[in-house]
């Protein structure tokens, strides 16, 4: 089965920017989030975090 599969990838032309695009989709979202959830208000947290504690 992995033959297929590399046989085929090998005849789509350019098939080797797609790894890089992947690459950098995931690294601007990943630092996206990252960023914030850092800037992220501390009161927001705290308030989210006691929610499940609260009473109607």
């Amino acid at each position: 089965m992995l033959k297929f599969v590399k046989h085929n990838l090998e005849t789509i032309t350019d098939v080797e920017v797609y790894p890089i695009i992947s690459l950098t989709i995931f690294f601007v979202v990943f630092v996206a989030f990252f960023i914030w959830a850092m800037t992220y208000s501390k009161e927001r947290i705290k308030e989210l975090s006691d929610l499940p504690f609260k009473e109607n």
